[in-house]
């Protein structure tokens, strides 16, 4: 295995990259870049203007906290060498997923905790903080013939206290699902806003019972305009889970930020977006909005998805049909190019620094590549680094690694191009 960072000359010259925000997963589906489909609900008439410091009495993570996404799961080879990469990128958090179905495939045997164990301890032994992405039931937990609860229950609970009892005090976080405001991950049931906050409140108390101090993150929400059997809104179920008790069943609420065509300073009301305020970076600013508005204000946001993709191709093979049937790329709309993906991103950071603080906790940018991606990945073009055992990073690498910080009142200046902490060894 080798290590190879670019250089700022080298970047411009690599292949486009990046990983499809699920927060697409809309368009991806055929509902159109407009968002126009169906009866939306009104968004809130009257948006909080205090939105910030005055509110904040829960400052469970420093702000900003910066993040990255990886996947350390099952490549003991690349694993190590990930988590160096997110080091040389002076950021602190990393997120992976924890599938309860790779942990328990089987109801009849016991958990297998070997990937877990491992990543954790390379986290530990890396000094980084680790936020578990919980998703992805087996088979047997499966409840398909109840739209309120696709999943059982009572077995979630059991799976989410165990997690937080065998790693107490080890994880930063437990995100509770991913983007349940679309059906894809409702078992194919139309999203259901009091559904969700079932799951949330069995998974919350179980792991609060195990560890009380741990911190439970509510799910991502993809940001779509669509109101449809396949997708909700993500302000309109945001809206709806407040009044089914939401409230009382998380510690930081998930969001994702997508910045599709936009630079991330464009506010959701320019005229540009033709009233899809969610397909702008800052429509974050409209869901701090509906937890003020709901007295919630005391909460911080930690933005679970912040990228950009360059996915510029003409057709991409159907995710749907086995024989791999081109489709026009439902993506390529709001692509960029890598010089924008790499400068959206760092100006994603300073504005979330500038105008966020102390309300938006961590921030997550995806992806560190899987090794094992190809183009035919949607994945693949959202990352800032080309998948394999070499790792070569794009601009949007370097760029992060090398920009300024700012945490609480700590300020970082932006680094020297080049320069590169000393990688740890592999533990003993």
């Amino acid at each position: 295995m080798s290590l190879q960072l670019s250089t700022r000359a080298r970047v411009g010259i690599l292949l486009v990259l990046g990983l499809a925000l699920s927060l697409s997963i809309a368009l991806a589906a055929g509902l159109g870049a407009s968002g126009a489909a169906g009866n939306v609900p009104p968004p809130p008439t009257a948006r909080p203007t205090d939105l910030g410091a005055s509110l904040i009495t829960q400052r469970t993570y420093p702000s900003l906290s910066y993040g990255i996404q990886a996947f350390l799961w099952w490549n003991q080879t690349t694993r190590p060498r990930d988590l160096e990469l997110v080091r040389l990128m002076r950021f602190d958090y990393v997120k992976q997923i924890f599938d309860w179905n790779d942990i328990r495939a089987d109801a009849n045997q016991p958990y297998n905790w070997e990937h877990a164990d491992a990543v954790v301890k390379e986290v530990q032994y890396r000094k980084l903080k680790l936020i578990a992405r919980i998703g992805k039931p087996p088979h047997w937990a499966l409840t398909p013939a109840d739209p309120q609860s696709p999943y059982d229950l009572k077995a979630l609970a059991t799976f989410c206290h165990d997690l937080a009892a065998r790693y107490k005090g080890q994880i930063a976080g437990y995100q509770v699902w991913n983007e349940p405001n679309l059906a894809r991950e409702w078992q194919g049931h139309p999203p259901n806003p009091a559904g969700y906050v079932a799951m949330l409140r069995a998974c919350y108390t179980a792991i609060k019972e195990a560890d009380p101090n741990a911190v439970v993150i509510s799910a991502g929400l993809a940001t779509t305009g669509t109101y449809s059997p396949i997708a909700m809104p993500d302000e309109q179920f945001l809206t709806e889970m407040y009044r089914a008790g939401f409230a009382a069943y998380y510690d930081v609420l998930g969001l994702h930020a997508p910045g599709y065509k936009s630079p991330p300073e464009m506010p959701p009301d320019d005229p540009s977006l033709d009233g899809n305020r969610w397909m702008s970076f800052r429509h974050v600013e409209d869901m701090r909005a509906i937890q003020v508005a709901n007295g919630d204000g005391k909460k911080q946001i930690a933005i679970l998805e912040v990228g950009w993709t360059t996915d510029t191709r003409d057709k991409i093979k159907d995710p749907n049909d086995p024989g791999g049937k081109l489709i026009d790329n439902p993506y390529r709309w709001h692509a960029v190019t890598d010089d924008q993906q790499a400068e959206y991103l760092v100006r994603a950071y300073e504005y979330a620094a500038q105008h966020w603080r102390p309300w938006v906790g961590l921030m997550v940018t995806i992806y560190l590549p899987d090794v094992g991606w190809t183009q035919d990945d949607e994945e693949y073009w959202w990352a800032i680094g080309l998948p394999g055992y070499n790792f070569y990073g794009r601009r949007a690498f370097t760029d992060l690694a090398d920009m300024a910080r700012y945490t609480d009142d700590q300020f970082i200046p932006a680094r020297k191009p080049g320069t590169l902490t000393t990688p740890l060894p592999a533990p003993k």
